[in-house]
């Protein structure tokens, strides 16, 4: 048991972050004609423009979220907020980004499998992808119970050492996440699966977030009379 935990919270976030990153840059080399969002609006705009900024927003909140929140040392916002405050601040915040994402990504799975056009133009990969994003974020709402049993901060804590000891290659991540509970391990394992997966999906496209747009000049448009 040790050694299959191991394996799968010590060495998998290794595999799979390097599938992630060579596989990213080999796609762009080889393969850049398939490097796109494949978006399928111009097929079906129902519902589009309520599902798809509440997906994206409550995703880019989450992956930000658990960026700053996983990877900051706990000395760095120990002197500002404690463990179990922030703890708070992560339910809250991601608890309402969560069900943004949740319905959103439900919506537009919804939309992917029912809808004759969008189906007929949507790969197994873009199912795939999208229903694990579903999956992944409705583990995430059920930590909520979990962590409110435990409002130190405690496992909160264990997370973040856990993260930052395979992002920081400190060794023995593993035994950072013993005893923590279950719907934890599943919650990583299934984004662990999805960082995996993602060179061979279309969320290639968020290494080309337009960051440029947002300091551009305006442009002028002028109407036909």
């Amino acid at each position: 048991m040790n050694y299959l935990h191991t394996l799968l919270f010590g060495l998998y976030p290794y595999l799979a972050g390097s599938v992630f990153l060579i596989g990213s840059l080999m796609r762009f080399d080889h393969g850049q004609y398939t490097w796109k969002t494949g978006s399928s609006q111009m097929l079906s705009t129902k519902r589009m423009k309520l599902a798809s900024p509440l997906f994206h927003v409550g995703i880019l909140v989450i992956f930000f979220g658990h960026l700053v929140g996983l990877l900051t040392p706990h000395w760095v916002y120990e002197p500002f907020i404690s463990a179990g405050n922030k703890q708070i601040v992560a339910i809250v915040v991601g608890g309402i980004a969560g069900v943004m994402c949740l319905v959103g990504g439900a919506m537009l799975l919804h939309r992917r499998l029912t809808n004759p056009r969008v189906r007929a133009s949507s790969s197994t990969m873009d199912t795939l992808i999208i229903a694990l994003l579903v999956v992944q974020v409705t583990l995430g709402l059920l930590t909520i119970p979990a962590a409110m049993q435990h409002l130190d901060g405690g496992v909160m804590v264990r997370l973040a050492q856990w993260a930052q000891a395979i992002v920081f290659f400190q060794g023995n991540a593993a035994a950072h996440l013993t005893g923590i509970g279950f719907i934890y391990h599943i919650h990583i394992l299934i984004g662990l699966t999805i960082v995996l997966i993602f060179p061979f999906t279309r969320l290639v496209h968020a290494w080309s977030a337009p960051l440029g747009y947002l300091g551009r000049r305006y442009q002028i448009v002028r109407r036909r009379a």
